[in-house]
């Protein structure tokens, strides 16, 4: 049987005492009846009252010595024998408080002699019945204790059920983004070839280097800021190749945040959008920037640029769905994202700050 954990018998002062105190009560009052049934005939006042004196002050006493069971035991630091042994330890420590508490009460109250220690007869007869009631509750709680356990390892058993799927979930969206930027970028090695080999070359280098980014970090959602700056800067110097003089980018980051983590791959899928649906239309002067810094609590994370203005109905394309996507998975509903074309075309992004 499982030991009850302490939380089974946490204490409050003023509930618990009244609840048992009316337990103790409600005890006497039935024996005053059985007593009277018994005898055919209602039993003395003074008799009356002593047993209500005694069922409530013995009650109150054991519950109270429950208390000092929570005290002494230590989920997970004692043994089985040993809390079984504080626990009785500690019932019958308030049974025999209880009893003398009785008489001393008596005592003041109906003004006779009190002689401590020397009711043997009510110790042996108060131990069988506290050490059988004891035991039944001893059990309950044993029993509440392993229900609970089995019920916190089901919970567990969901929660780690729902990290898994977020996991999953989430290496879906990365494993959808490393084909789509690969389509492209093989695209734009391909059209390199014939006319500039050396280019090409270079291009190439530099996407393996950019996978090597993902497939050396399996599993891991997030990244800090510097890594995640690298990715984009491999990203934007291969898109650099391809786009010639016609883009300049720009890189504002808060040195403050260099270890701050965000998602990985967040940033580079707007920036291909960014890329692929506004400023390549543009023939000259494209412009490219990227800004993170700290917004109160959160991350400040803006892709800006200078290209065809968001149209009003937005489409949901794959870069921004995705960012929705894994922003709900790692965030819930703590974040935000802006679309904005004034005062600048930009995408801002919320997150809160994690180190």
């Amino acid at each position: 049987m499982r030991v009850p954990e302490k939380k089974y018998f946490k204490w409050s002062l003023g509930k618990n005492n009244l609840m048992y105190g009316l337990v103790g009560l409600t005890v006497g009052l039935v024996l005053i009846a059985f007593e009277s049934i018994i005898n055919g005939k209602l039993i003395r006042s003074n008799d009356a009252i002593s047993i209500l004196i005694f069922s409530t002050l013995i009650t109150l006493c054991i519950t109270n010595s429950l208390y000092l069971f929570a005290c002494f035991w230590q989920s997970g630091r004692n043994s089985s024998w040993q809390s079984i042994l504080i626990y009785y330890s500690c019932t019958i420590l308030g049974m025999l408080i209880g009893i003398e508490a009785s008489y001393l009460a008596i005592s003041f109250i109906f003004h006779v002699p009190y002689h401590s220690l020397s009711h043997f007869n009510d110790y042996r007869f108060s131990f069988f019945i506290v050490v059988v009631v004891g035991t039944v509750f001893y059990f309950y709680y044993a029993r509440l204790a392993t229900m609970n356990v089995k019920l916190q390892e089901k919970e567990l058993d969901l929660v780690k059920a729902k990290q898994l799927i977020t996991q999953a979930e989430l290496q879906t969206l990365q494993s959808k983004i490393n084909p789509h930027f690969l389509y492209n970028a093989l695209n734009s090695i391909a059209s390199l070839i014939p006319q500039d080999a050396v280019k090409a070359e270079d291009m190439t280098v530099k996407l393996s280097r950019l996978f090597r980014y993902s497939i050396n970090s399996p599993g891991e959602n997030m990244a800090s800021v510097t890594e995640e700056m690298e990715i984009v800067n491999t990203y934007l110097e291969i898109e650099k190749v391809r786009f010639g003089d016609r883009l300049s980018f720009v890189t504002h980051i808060d040195e403050a945040l260099n270890s701050a983590q965000i998602p990985r791959f967040l940033i580079q899928p707007l920036v291909e959008n960014a890329l692929k649906h506004g400023l390549n239309q543009l023939a000259t002067n494209g412009e490219l920037e990227i800004s993170i810094t700290r917004d109160s609590e959160n991350i400040a994370i803006i892709i800006a640029d200078n290209g065809k203005p968001f149209p009003a109905e937005l489409n949901m394309g794959y870069g921004l769905q995705s960012t929705y996507d894994k922003l709900t998975l790692l965030y819930g509903e703590n974040y935000q994202v802006q679309i904005l074309n004034a005062p600048q075309k930009q995408v801002k992004i919320l997150i809160p700050a994690r180190t």
